[in-house]
């Protein structure tokens, strides 16, 4: 399975309501997506599956990554996503669909770094995950203990 680990874009810093939940993307978050996005495009990225975190600003950068990726499908939310979740919820909620070609995980931190060194076997590893950022883990065995491998890792100063 290819393995996509997608970070929202840039957010505003609160909400209307206070709900961190609720935070938008910015203008610039949006820019930036679209840019990494493209370059992702031209790379093949073409998800069989997208999930997302059910909040606001993980769930409209699925919107925007869906459009330039030709992604037909719905996208599916899970609490499994969200900022503080559990990283082997994550790793189930991957285990459940690992007949999917190519999954897109659209997330936010901490969670993305600390999946990315699980997947990867590699607890130790520190990794500064940026907003917009998109990284591919080539998975290939569904065990209790993942080993992927680390394929590449964009972000958006990258693309700009």
């Amino acid at each position: 399975m290819e393995l996509y680990l997608l970070r929202h874009g840039i957010a505003d810093d609160s909400a209307p309501g206070g709900r961190d939940a609720d935070r938008a993307l910015t203008a610039e978050g949006r820019k930036k997506l679209r840019e990494i996005l493209k370059v992702a495009s031209g790379a093949e990225l073409r998800p069989s599956l997208m999930l997302s975190s059910p909040y606001k600003r993980a769930a409209d950068t699925a919107s925007i990554a869906a459009k330039a990726l030709s992604y037909a499908g719905d996208v599916l939310e899970t609490q499994a996503l969200v900022p503080h979740a559990n990283i082997q919820d994550l790793w189930q909620e991957v285990r459940v669909h690992r007949s999917e070609s190519s999954l897109v995980l659209v997330s936010h931190e901490p969670l993305l770094s600390g999946a990315a060194a699980f997947l990867l076997n590699a607890s130790g590893l520190r990794i500064d995950f940026k907003k917009g950022a998109l990284m591919r883990i080539d998975i290939d065995g569904f065990s209790a203990q993942p080993s992927g491998v680390l394929k590449w890792y964009l972000t958006p100063r990258l693309v700009a």
